[in-house]
């Protein structure tokens, strides 16, 4: 067989241990943490899941060592605690019986500790340890580690690479970036110290070596120890990528490879987790200038998803090796389509942060595009159902994709129609947008999979209660979606309008430099950031009081720094009350003003399309509303409940 990306599959050994391709599965926290901060089952079979989908590595994360200085609710090993090492050595058996490597992040937060704790009194109840005395951004005072206390955390992390290596893992990665404790010591902003772990960067790196040279002591050698670590902290005060290099080449005599991220915690979350605004692959750079002053292999990660561009960057020299966490949280099973040359299969990440901002709310880990995360436990593999029925979807959405490609995959004859001649839905818009476009590729890839599924698909049919009764499905999963809500005013429907669903067929349309967009939600938003970066002066009208309430936790403040970055001009507690050519009159308290513009985008939101479905809710033994039909939601929403609907039959 002739692999097409033969860089990204070719094994590495590093250490003494060699590893099935080059893709490696990013340290990401599981989906259960105990109350007594051991592994959980569902985490077990988080983990698990990317082990089987074909990634070399899988790193379990994050384990912090010294729980007096740093008592974050995440995980830790110790004899001490029951079911600790035990949990421990399941999750490596659990990875390491489907080919990959296990590994496991040491850690400790510093000046952070506690930050994901969803109890705030705790949060501020704990001293904050960090290398110099001062005040977190949040207003926390930080106190400085004593000489003895960095003496206990680098035994602490001796003893818990030990432990590691006893449960029967095959790495160990040192958690050294993005602002955690290590890092904060490696850097000039947060580290005033004057004794010798302070000052030149011979000291700042002092800390570093010592708990390299701890963990080595504890797992001998031959044992891969890979180093993670910003390449540049991209903040004013932090160090940049000259001193970054540096840093590597402080290190890398004590580490086997070494994994080049970027940021800081708390003054750059887009650049360490790249947004859907920024490239793919922008922070590859750091680690490409790294490599070229080191001897020892280098990682990336950022954002990182095309099979074509991360196997360029290895067969380019410009790293060794590949590491992705939302992109295998999207589909645990890229790396074997990457192996078995089925790209056009995989579920790209949409970069919507609807993982991380869940971990930081609820405390589960979901994703947009994969209704198994977090549900791993519950079994990985779809099972046959026990009878196999006709089922009939009506809406050619991402759930009435979803639900066709599960449905198949479970033997059902699957007849799915679509009254326009595209499947897609909503998603068709995205194709509009540059940093959305994979959200319309999205809608691509489902439609590709149903087709290889064998889902009979016919396009430009609309269901009736008459069609449905011809078809006599078994089963009626009804996805018709929503439609744009378009207000009431005059002026709304001339030609100088484009209402937000259609900018992708209508872009022409908008042909004024100076636009306005009707709407401050989630759409509106990121359309407002779409025009100005074409170099529109955009006006963004909202009748409330605050942008993009729809957004998630992670994303919105991103969202809000970029309407500003864009000088997108927010006109807040404005109503539309008419459309004129000079742009559109709105009321602002008790006057009347014009927000000047010569394009309009209508982007005021959705309405559910409930009249369709409830006229097609006696056409099968079975019938099932999904998605926006019901109430206009997300992509997330959309999947879990297509997946599961077709679970169900």
């Amino acid at each position: 067989m002739i692999r097409k990306y033969k860089n990204l599959c070719k094994p590495i050994t590093i250490g003494n241990v060699t590893f099935r391709n080059r893709m490696f599965s990013a340290p990401m926290s599981g989906a259960e943490i105990t109350p007594e901060c051991t592994i959980g089952s569902k985490s077990t079979s988080f983990y698990e899941l990317r082990a089987k989908g074909g990634a070399a590595a899988v790193t379990v994360s994050e384990l912090m060592v010294h729980p007096p200085t740093d008592a974050s609710h995440a995980y830790h090993l110790n004899m001490q605690t029951v079911g600790s090492v035990a949990s421990f050595t399941y999750t490596a058996d659990a990875i390491k019986r489907h080919g990959a490597v296990p590994s496991v992040e040491l850690s400790h937060s510093g000046q952070y500790a506690g930050t994901y704790l969803l109890d705030k009194n705790k949060k501020e109840s704990m001293t904050q340890y960090g290398p110099s005395e001062g005040t977190r951004p949040d207003g926390l005072p930080v106190t400085p580690l004593s000489k003895e206390q960095i003496q206990d955390i680098v035994q602490a992390y001796y003893e818990n690479a030990k432990l590691a290596k006893l449960c029967g893992y095959e790495m160990i990665m040192v958690h050294g970036g993005h602002g955690w404790l290590i890092n904060q010591f490696l850097s000039p902003y947060f580290n005033h110290r004057t004794d010798e772990y302070g000052g030149c960067l011979e000291n700042r790196v002092r800390l570093a070596r010592e708990v390299l040279q701890a963990v080595r002591k504890a797992v001998g050698p031959g044992f891969p120890i890979e180093f993670r670590m910003s390449g540049s902290e991209m903040f004013e005060g932090g160090y940049d990528l000259e001193e970054g290099v540096k840093i590597a080449q402080a290190v890398e005599d004590l580490v086997d490879l070494i994994h080049v991220s970027a940021g800081s915690y708390k003054f750059g979350f887009s650049i360490t987790h790249p947004s859907m605004f920024r490239d793919h692959g922008c922070n590859v750079f750091l680690a490409e200038e790294i490599k070229k002053h080191v001897s020892k292999p280098v990682a990336t990660i950022g954002g990182l998803n095309d099979p074509a561009m991360m196997d360029e960057l290895i067969g380019s020299g410009k790293v060794d090796i590949v590491v992705m966490g939302r992109a295998l949280l999207a589909d645990p099973e890229l790396p074997s389509k990457v192996m078995e040359n089925r790209e056009d299969e995989i579920i790209r990440c949409l970069r919507c942060f609807v993982c991380m901002a869940e971990r930081g709310t609820t405390q589960t880990r979901r994703c947009s595009v994969n209704p198994l995360i977090g549900r791993e436990w519950e079994g990985m593999d779809l099972q046959p159902a026990r009878k196999k029925r006709k089922v009939l979807i009506v809406g050619g959405g991402v759930a009435g994709l979803e639900t066709a490609v599960t449905a198949a995959r479970r033997g059902h004859q699957v007849i799915l129609c679509e009254k326009s001649d595209r499947l897609g839905g909503i998603l068709k818009c995205e194709q509009g947008i540059d940093f959305k476009h994979e959200m319309y590729e999205l809608g691509v890839t489902l439609e590709h999979l149903a087709r290889l599924e064998g889902v009979e698909i016919r396009t430009g049919t609309e269901v009736t209660p008459e069609y449905a009764e011809e078809v006599g499905a078994d089963a009626l999963i009804i996805a018709v979606g929503s439609a744009p809500i378009v207000p009431p005013i005059p002026g709304i429907d001339g030609e100088q309008v484009v209402v937000v669903n259609n900018y992708y067929l209508e872009k022409d349309k908008v042909k004024s430099d100076e636009v306005i967009v009707l709407g401050g939600g989630l759409a509106g938003c990121e359309s407002a950031v779409h025009l100005a970066r074409e170099g529109k002066k955009v006006h963004l009208v909202e009748m409330r009081t605050e942008l993009a309430p729809d957004a998630n936790i992670r994303h919105r403040p991103i969202l809000l720094k970029e309407l500003e970055d864009q000088k997108v001009i927010c006109h807040m507690g404005y109503q539309g009350l008419r459309v004129t050519e000079e742009g559109v009159w709105c009321k602002a308290g008790e006057e009347e003003v014009l927000v000047p513009g010569g394009s309009v985008i209508c982007a005021v939101g959705q309405r559910a399309r409930k009249d369709i479905a409830e006229s097609l809710l006696d056409c099968a033994p079975v019938v099932k509303r999904i998605g926006d039909c019901i109430r206009p939601a997300n992509i997330c929403m959309a999947i879990y409940q297509g997946y599961h609907a077709a679970m169900d039959l």
